[in-house]
């Protein structure tokens, strides 16, 4: 049995409504008039792993709590509607000082996403502390 199942259907046009794991629901839709496009899926799914990754490797830092973290995510995409950049803005309640750098590219190794893309759609990573 496989760690992950979805079963997605698409009755008709171009709305597919997914069941994950058979506890969540989730609705796509490549025009996106009955929920986000998979590009927007794919960029708040990026930023939804990230943070977490970001918090661990802060704590792989003797960070114990970095308090609030947001990410402000950019993705630009190119004739073909394929998404082509990414980028995020990191903002993060504590004083990370000159660790931020390397909690950021650590985080980059822990998120599952980042690790799924290609290289080059891997984000564009900026991070500013004390930012709340």
């Amino acid at each position: 049995m496989p760690d992950i199942e979805v079963s997605s259907v698409c009755e008709e046009g171009y709305t597919v409504e997914s069941d994950i794991d058979g506890e969540w629901q989730l609705v796509v839709d490549a025009l996106g008039e009955d929920g986000p496009t998979p590009n927007q899926v794919l960029a708040a799914d990026y930023a939804s792993c990230y943070i977490p990754a970001f918090r661990v490797a802060a704590d792989q830092h003797d960070y114990d709590d970095v308090g609030r973290v947001a990410i402000d995510v950019g993705a630009d995409l190119d004739s073909d509607d394929d998404v082509e950049s990414i980028e995020f803005e990191v903002r993060v309640e504590a004083a990370l000082g000159n660790d931020a750098t390397p909690i950021a590219e650590l985080a980059e190794d822990i998120c599952h996403v980042h690790s799924a893309l290609r290289d080059e759609l891997h984000a564009d990573i900026t991070v500013e502390d004390e930012a709340f």
